[in-house]
């Protein structure tokens, strides 16, 4: 694909830096976001600023959103001044929030009629792989039009699979979020038992992290957790609505999560108690409340 004029939508933690990357890679760049400092850094580098979904639409090639839930995806594409009433014919839609695979279905088809070519491809990597441009882009699609959008994603990510038709994507994310679920449970636990056993966890974990225990969520997050940072990498709340996307959709099909219930349970009591806009390693705070308690 040819530098083509691509339209952003969702400003967020990892939004910035993807447009940001974007930017660097020679793209030229509309933004809009629901408040608009959020996108200050990007306009002062030269994006251009559309005050509304329509006219963004009107004037990109290839629109990109990243959100925070599934109804905000609805507004964005649906409706009069949504993106699939005013894209332009032969445009790409791309929704990166990681939503409803049902949803990624309904954009793919309704994107079909009004001749725009529509993907869902949710990422994983959290703000440092955004940063990095090295995240994990899982995409769901047609085949044939996969390798015009794909410089597009090579700008954003390094492990770049397209799983299947539209909503492939989506499911592949809830397959991720299900394995990190009981995986934050499990590092959380090997932190808080390695301090309590007076070792020091930082030592702890440069012999754990390389063998079978391995996991992104150990290396990344739980050096967080040893050091007190909270900020959000990817929010509690975003985290919760991923689960709950993950559980509706295993009960459709009849698949057992006990382990990702169990997770979004203790998710929701940090919710619950004030920790919904932190980052997920805060799931820390809340053991740490529980043994206080005991």
């Amino acid at each position: 694909m040819t530098k083509k004029t691509i339209g952003f939508i969702g400003t967020g933690v990892m939004g910035k830096s993807m447009a940001k990357n974007l930017m660097e890679a020679g793209y030229s760049l509309n933004v809009f976001t629901r408040t608009k400092e959020k996108a200050s850094d990007l306009l002062e580098a030269g994006a251009e600023w559309k005050e509304d979904t329509a006219s963004l639409a009107q004037a990109s090639d290839v629109i990109i959103t990243i959100v925070g839930y599934p109804k905000d995806v609805e507004e964005i594409y649906f409706g009069e001044d949504g993106l699939l009433h005013n894209a332009k014919q032969g445009s790409y839609v791309i929704d990166m929030t990681t939503s409803s695979p049902k949803l990624a279905e309904k954009i793919y088809n309704k994107a079909k009629e009004a001749g725009i070519h529509a993907y869902d491809a949710p990422v994983s990597g959290g703000d440092v792989g955004a940063r990095n441009a090295a995240l994990t882009i899982m995409v769901g699609g047609e085949e044939g039009l996969f390798e015009e959008v794909l410089p597009i994603f090579e700008v954003m990510g390094e492990n770049i699979v397209l799983q299947g038709e539209a909503g492939a994507g989506q499911h592949t994310k809830m397959s991720n979020q299900i394995a990190i679920a009981s995986g934050m449970m499990g590092v959380t636990e090997a932190v808080l038992y390695a301090e309590e056993a007076g070792l020091d966890p930082k030592k702890v974990l440069k012999s754990i992290s390389f063998g079978a225990a391995g996991s992104w969520s150990l290396s990344n997050l739980a050096p967080r957790m040893i050091d007190q940072n909270f900020d959000p990498g990817f929010y509690v709340k975003h985290f919760i609505k991923d689960m709950q996307i993950a559980i509706d959709a295993a009960e459709e099909m009849n698949v057992p999560v006990p382990g990702l219930k169990l997770a979004k349970q203790l998710y929701d009591q940090l919710s619950e108690a004030g920790g919904a806009n932190k980052g997920t390693q805060a799931l820390y705070t809340y053991y740490k409340h529980m043994m206080a308690e005991s």
